[in-house]
């Protein structure tokens, strides 16, 4: 897993968000943005995290922050994600992996002692440039918009 680090530009990516619209960090440029990596919409850890986010959206827009929520998951699963949840920001289905893998996010992982590969849930603060200025590697699923904040 060759994840990103502070300092490192990211790679260019254009992926579908859940309503079909083509998403890329360049329509972001001068603005901060917040990509958030989560493993499967809809489940336990997931809806806790990106739910935390939509009850903090206001404050982290007012900050300055836009954010972009990425899983494997289908566009499918992930409008079913935001509808049901009603998610003010993108949910990106990256089922071919560009932005999992320009970020660096794909690898080994144990749960219930099995190894297996899959997304680390891992976010990443980039600057107006395009630039990592933070990564959150250890995120914590009901405070992260104050992970991001502080």
């Amino acid at each position: 897993m060759n994840t990103l680090k502070v300092g490192d530009k990211v790679p260019p990516f254009t992926v579908s968000d859940h309503l079909g619209v083509a998403q890329s960090l360049e329509t972001y440029l001068g603005s901060k943005v917040v990509v958030f990596f989560y493993p499967k919409a809809n489940t336990p850890g997931c809806t806790a995290e990106a739910c935390d986010l939509r009850d903090h959206y206001a404050e982290l827009k007012q900050a300055g922050y836009v954010l972009l929520g990425v899983s494997a998951d289908t566009e499918k699963a992930q409008k079913s994600f935001a509808d049901k949840f009603d998610f003010p920001f993108p949910l990106l289905a990256d089922t071919d992996r560009v932005v999992i893998d320009a970020f660096g996010v794909w690898g080994p992982k144990k749960f219930m002692g099995k190894e297996y590969e899959g997304i680390h849930r891992i976010t990443f603060v980039i600057d107006e440039q395009g630039v990592v200025e933070r990564v959150i590697d250890k995120v914590k699923t009901k405070e992260h918009a104050a992970q991001i904040l502080e």
